[in-house]
């Protein structure tokens, strides 16, 4: 008898708990809605970056975006390259929500104001993309999270009426487009209203606040240090490839709790995470004027990288995955369509410009793409130091035979044809021999190569592969720290081609 009391009591006790959560739901709509909203996420699933993602505004397109919109891939990467894999880390900026009631906004209006209002600030949209994308109430916003991070404000109320969902993507906008801001950190507060605006904001910031006006000294004082050795370099390529190189000299990848997500990791400790990475790239970079924008997206983990601008282009540029044993230029200044595979973007930096694909230049028939320069790290041409006009084409007699001519032009460039070096190896010991042997200094030195063998090394020069090809072995036998190549290719006709390698090694 006891037990079927206890039955009956239990059948009871739920059915008053149902009772009551159909009451609290109708009298709460917004619990109702949350509560739809975690069912639809058990049922779904966790979510996949490929599909398609709830935006709380419509997005403004700028004029000088590129034209060309961010294309998700059909799939998310699915294997990460073991090398890479776990080099990821960064942190999502996240809302900790909580809905008061009408008395507790008026409350809050007594004792809080809107701090400081930025107003007056104005944010280019070549270095600012968040802020471009963002229509003008929440620019309002933007500026006023802007100017209270500034200053270390910690709560505040927004000038303008938003959800809570808009007020996320203006601190991720704030967030991702201010390298400088290190102190701000990912997580904020919102008390917002049953009717879903929000009342207060609350930003939270990192350990370096806690002495922030020498935290900044150092920061800047070890970015100065970094920047300076880009100061004689001629070219916005030969930058940006020297601040790759340095970060990837300087950063140790190590997760740093609550600091790791900043530029001053990076920097500074020399200690830190994919965000700590690309948020320092960006940061140096936006110092050289070169526009860089910090990426964030899924590449087995939540990651992120960057979008470099060169004149017209561009780039996506992953430092973090490049800084392996030995280090690469496996992610270095590709387009979407060599980064779909491993990397996908989220959020907002879907609104990126597009990193498009650049076709190569039309020749007419016959003619060979060799006959034209290439310079894949543009500096101020040095002079060839041998008489004559080296780089121009021979004029050929049509009488003779293609194996006189390919002959005779051998015959002039002081070379045999079993001289030739006929694979990419051959022609890496060749240069790596001719390097040590000329030493240090504004040097040149020439080879011959098949014609066939072209293509592979106009991309390991594009890519900059022929470091781990020749350079590096080379410049730690000469004890020397930097390397600038101007390549020049002369057709000799006869299915060969002759290559001058002006370089300065120092």
């Amino acid at each position: 008898m006891k037990l079927v009391k206890r039955i009956l009591l239990c059948i009871a006790a739920l059915f008053t708990a149902g009772s009551l959560s159909i009451l609290i739901c109708a009298l709460n709509p917004s619990l109702t809605a949350a509560l739809a909203e975690k069912v639809q996420q058990m049922q779904a699933g966790p979510a996949r970056p490929d599909q398609e993602q709830s935006i709380p505004f419509t997005p403004v397109v700028p004029e000088d975006s590129g034209g060309e919109k961010y294309v998700l891939p059909d799939s998310y990467p699915q294997e990460i390259p073991g090398e890479v894999s776990g080099l990821t880390g960064y942190q999502k900026v996240t809302a900790d929500n909580e809905q008061i009631g009408q008395e507790e906004a008026d409350n809050l209006g007594n004792v809080l104001a809107p701090g400081e209002t930025g107003e007056g600030l104005s944010f280019p949209s070549e270095y600012y993309p968040y802020y471009a994308i963002l229509d003008n109430t929440l620019k309002t916003l933007y500026r006023q999270v802007y100017a209270n991070a500034l200053v270390l404000n910690t709560s505040f109320t927004p000038q303008v009426a938003v959800t809570t969902a808009q007020a996320a993507s203006v601190v991720e906008a704030v967030y991702n487009d201010h390298p400088e801001l290190f102190w701000m950190d990912a997580e904020f507060a919102c008390k917002y209203l049953r009717t879903g605006i929000c009342v207060e904001i609350t930003l939270q910031y990192n350990e370096t606040a806690n002495d922030l006006e020498a935290a900044k000294q150092d920061f800047d004082a070890c970015a100065a240090e970094i920047l300076a050795g880009a100061a004689d370099l001629g070219s916005d390529y030969e930058k940006e490839q020297y601040i790759h190189d340095v970060l990837m000299q300087v950063v140790e990848y190590r997760t740093l709790p609550s600091i790791d997500q900043s530029a001053y990791s990076a920097i500074v400790l020399g200690q830190s995470v994919c965000a700590g990475y690309s948020k320092a790239y960006q940061y140096l970079l936006q110092q050289l004027g070169i526009p860089c924008y910090y990426c964030t997206g899924y590449a087995g983990e939540d990651h992120a990288w960057n979008i470099v601008k060169m004149g017209s282009l561009y780039r996506n540029v992953d430092v973090t995955w490049d800084d392996t044993e030995p280090s690469t230029y496996d992610y270095y200044n590709k387009s979407d369509k060599e980064f779909a595979n491993t990397h996908v973007r989220t959020d907002l930096a879907v609104y990126l410009p597009a990193c498009a694909d650049v076709p190569a230049p039309e020749t007419n028939a016959g003619e060979s793409t060799v006959d034209s320069y290439i310079n894949p790290n543009p500096v101020e041409p040095l002079v060839w130091q041998s008489r004559g006009k080296p780089y121009e084409e021979e004029e050929v007699e049509e009488k003779k035979s293609e194996e006189e001519i390919r002959q005779e032009n051998l015959d002039k460039a002081g070379i045999t044809e079993d001289q030739v070096l006929e694979t990419l190896d051959e022609y890496y010991g060749d240069c790596k021999k001719k390097l040590e042997e000329a030493g240090t200094g504004e040097k040149q030195f020439v080879n011959v190569i098949p014609e066939s063998l072209w293509n592979s090394l106009e991309r390991a020069y594009s890519s900059g592969t022929y470091k781990t090809g020749y350079v590096n072995e080379a410049l730690k036998k000469l004890g020397a720290d930097n390397f600038l190549i101007q390549l020049q290719v002369q057709r000799l006709g006869g299915g060969y081609c002759k290559l001058y390698h002006n370089v300065y090694t120092y």
